[in-house]
């Protein structure tokens, strides 16, 4: 019977969700492959397409409160329903528009629409399913979401070979608002704990814990999803010199590795939990990784693009560490506002690398229709300074703990284990845990 019930929240709960994250990383990183086809036809330059790109994160980012407190007054089923129905507008929109600025209110209804998308599956999970499992789905969750960010590359250059741009923007309208339908009818409804919406937002606000890490995660995982969703492909064809299928491979190849990092970061949260090993020494793992990969690109290491690229890619699915460490310093009741006011600078951080490193790249002049090794080599800089300067800001609270385990080392005596309680105290003082409630009737 726990078993049937269990399935019967995947098909019912987990799966539509998924749905709808699926479109949210579609839309995210589609102007990748179809940047081209805007600057032919509608005569889209650089710092136009980054603005038209990144305004899809500024608006996601500019709703992530009001979303996260949606989310937990009304739940997420109909919040999720209601505007997927307008990112399906939004994409009808974007279909016909025939110049920039209709692009970009179109661009921007998108991101409204699918702003939800995230926050509003992983507030399913922890409302349906048991808190042990909260990451391994969460990971399920955006391994699922980031099929979309695989069909916007090599199945969407299929399509656009017998179909122009507009009409497969048709086609997507057309399947989120089945999607909005579908999890409107499918998914049932469960009771969400009453709360005061301004001490909720305060809780968050206040906790030092989470001003730490959000930085940390912030810079990188909006830095990986700018450049996946849009200066990626720029990189490959101006410094590697790549043509148009080799290019769309490579783009898959990251795709790929985007659902892959989605999975192992769900698989090695929920093992490490299990053993007391906290996901924010995850979570400082990736954005050590992340940096090299970015300097490997930079300073042009000797390897394959791949390797580095990949790296960058998978960064983006980081969501799935941060979210965990959001679910254990806070109870489930504030959720939404708390994986909301993360998302807030995710995708902030997103609008404003994507869009800053189009107005950098400006300032180079093309050389045969391509921008020099240099440009891009200042762009990503900027951004890499600034992951390394977020990234020893969330190492401070272990420097004690750190040095003390050093100088033991080196003069062999015991470590100050006072140090390192403190340092854990900081992150586990003010977590409280609600029991599930699974008395509920489908």
């Amino acid at each position: 019977m726990q078993i049937l019930t269990a399935w019967r929240r995947i098909a019912r709960v987990f799966l539509p969700f998924a749905a709808g994250s699926y479109f949210s990383y579609l839309f995210r990183t589609i102007n990748a492959l179809i940047a081209s086809h805007l600057s032919s036809d509608i005569g889209v330059g650089a710092a136009d397409l980054g603005l038209l790109t990144s305004v899809y994160f500024f608006v996601f980012a500019a709703v992530q409160i009001p979303i996260g407190i949606l989310l937990d007054r009304f739940g997420p089923r109909r919040v999720q329903s209601v505007l997927l129905l307008l990112a399906a507008v939004g994409a009808g929109l974007f279909a016909v528009s025939n110049g920039f600025l209709l692009l970009l209110v179109a661009r921007a209804m998108i991101g409204l629409g699918v702003a939800a998308s995230l926050t509003a599956g992983l507030k399913s999970i922890i409302l349906w399913f048991p808190r042990e499992r909260v990451a391994l789905l969460n990971g399920y969750m955006i391994m699922l979401g980031s099929l979309g960010a695989v069909t916007a590359t090599a199945p969407v250059e299929y399509l656009l070979a017998w179909m122009g741009w507009r009409q497969l923007f048709d086609i997507m309208a057309l399947a989120t608002g089945a999607t909005a339908i579908l999890i409107y009818v499918v998914v049932p409804e469960r009771g969400v704990a009453p709360s005061t919406a301004a001490a909720s937002l305060s809780s968050v606000f206040s906790d030092r814990r989470f001003w730490r890490m959000a930085p940390l995660s912030a810079t990188c995982v909006g830095s990986s999803w700018s450049l996946q969703g849009l200066w990626a492909s720029p990189w490959l064809t101006d410094v590697e010199g790549f043509d148009r299928s080799s290019l769309v491979r490579q783009l898959f190849i990251m795709s790929i590795m985007l659902g892959g990092g989605a999975w192992l970061f769900g698989m090695t949260v929920h093992h490490i939990k299990r053993r007391g090993i906290g996901a924010e020494t995850v979570l400082a793992i990736v954005a050590v990784l992340l940096i090299a990969a970015e300097l490997a690109l930079i300073l042009r290491a000797p390897l394959p693009s791949i390797f580095p690229w990949s790296v960058v890619a998978i960064a983006g699915t980081a969501t799935v560490v941060s979210f965990a460490v959001i679910a254990d310093y806070f109870p489930p009741e504030l959720a939404g506002r708390a994986n909301g006011t993360l998302n807030v600078l995710h995708f902030g951080w997103a609008f404003l690398a994507q869009s800053a490193t189009g107005l950098i790249l400006e300032q180079w002049v093309r050389n045969d229709g391509h921008r020099p090794v240099q440009a891009y080599q200042v762009a990503f800089g900027l951004n890499v300074v600034l992951q390394i300067a977020t990234l020893v800001w969330f190492a401070l609270p272990w420097r004690r703990s750190i040095a003390s385990w050093i100088s033991s080392i080196l003069f062999f005596r015991p470590a100050d284990t006072r140090c390192a309680v403190e340092s854990v105290g900081l992150y586990e003082d003010s977590v409280i845990l609600l029991p599930a409630n699974d008395d509920v009737e489908w």
